[in-house]
């Protein structure tokens, strides 16, 4: 099982670079996608016909959502995490097979000014105790853009960011708690050096020259751990300020 997760900061303007294709090509079972900012009905577009789409948009218009296409039709169907006050905003959609659940995730930003930091402990908070209840009844493999870097090797300049939104103390703390929770970061199954980072700032040419932070995520259950083959970054996959993050399972 091949699963893809990519922030494409707007659906809409992903599409007029190239997505359809880049789907074709890539050709995963599951795609999760981040930060849709649209309704269905707002895209007009011939989705590819191998895949199935389900949709969580926020409230909000042009804000927000999860999108996440499969081959397989799920067993169920669930959006949010059953806390009205988080799920307005159309962050969480989570797809239960016969296996394992698959939960597509877009975890606020605290902001700039950290005047969302309290929600966001709160939030974080709210979507442990979600992915618990889940990992109670079968394995869960949970993807997205985190919004933090959970160590120091996770950004290219973690000293001049350490007390900047994405990498506070009280965010990473929040990753810490998904890993002593018995949830695994795949990416560093495979790679435990720094220099690999999924979002890039668009000013000061920083992508080109790799000055970057690693936020986006596959984490999976430690009893998927035997079944984990590969995990990756296509960083060389253009049409976002995030790249695409993989995890292959056998």
């Amino acid at each position: 099982m091949k699963l893809i997760s990519w922030n494409v900061n707007g659906l809409r303007a992903v599409l007029r670079k190239g997505f359809i294709d880049w789907i074709k090509k890539a050709n995963p079972d599951v795609l999760c996608v981040q930060e849709s900012r649209a309704l269905p009905e707002q895209v007009d577009q011939v989705w590819p016909r191998s895949y199935e789409l389900h949709w969580n948009p926020a409230e909000k218009k042009g804000y927000s959502g999860v999108v996440t296409f499969t081959k397989k039709s799920p067993n169920k169907v669930i959006r949010g995490i059953g806390k009205p006050e988080h799920d307005r905003e159309g962050r969480v959609l989570t797809l239960d097979f016969d296996d394992y659940y698959i939960v597509n995730v877009y975890v606020p930003n605290a902001q700039r000014s950290l005047a969302r930091l309290p929600y966001r402990q709160e939030w974080d908070s709210d979507f442990l105790a979600y992915l618990k209840k889940l990992k109670r009844r079968k394995p869960v493999i949970f993807c997205g853009d985190f919004n933090v870097a959970h160590t120091e090797i996770d950004l290219t300049h973690p000293k001049a960011n350490k007390n900047t939104h994405g990498f506070t103390l009280e965010e990473r703390a929040g990753f810490d708690a998904f890993v002593k929770a018995g949830f695994i970061d795949t990416f560093r199954e495979f790679e435990d050096s720094g220099g690999h980072y999924t979002w890039w700032s668009n000013i000061n040419n920083a992508r080109e020259r790799n000055v970057g932070w690693r936020i986006d995520y596959v984490m999976v259950s430690e009893k998927l751990k035997p079944r984990l083959k590969k995990a990756s970054i296509l960083s060389s996959v253009m049409g976002s300020d995030h790249c695409p993050v993989s995890i292959e399972l056998k």
